[in-house]
């Protein structure tokens, strides 16, 4: 279970990682551009707490393992993940974007197993 931990942890943290940095230094407008219609509804500064907190949750989800800091970080790190992929499948069910809402179920899927792996 240890190495498909390491793995979810590694790949939750690219993947959040290269997704919040993209909001994070784009435009509303570029994200909106780029896919991400569900910007459509929500200010630049909201996004930017979006993606912000996609980039801690997911410096928090690897860096604690790798340095050998406390665990707890991690939990910290994927339940928030968690957290923003609960309402992120909200806004796109609400928008009828189904296929966005389904990839981060499987996203909210891959956090709840790191809370898991950490809490066993």
């Amino acid at each position: 279970m240890a190495i498909a931990l390491w793995i979810v942890q590694g790949l939750l943290a690219l993947i959040f990682l290269i997704t919040g940095s993209f909001k994070f230094f784009q435009t509303r407008e570029k994200v909106i551009e780029s896919g991400g219609t569900w910007a459509e509804d929500f200010k630049p500064g909201i996004i930017k707490l979006i993606s912000g907190s996609e980039l801690v949750s997911a410096l928090l989800v690897i860096v604690p393992r790798l340095s050998g800091l406390s665990h707890y970080f991690t939990l910290v790190g994927a339940a928030s993940i968690a957290i923003i992929m609960t309402g992120s499948i909200y806004i796109h069910i609400t928008r009828k974007e189904f296929l966005h809402a389904t990839i981060n179920a499987i996203f909210l899927l891959l956090a709840l197993f790191v809370v898991y792996g950490c809490t066993h």
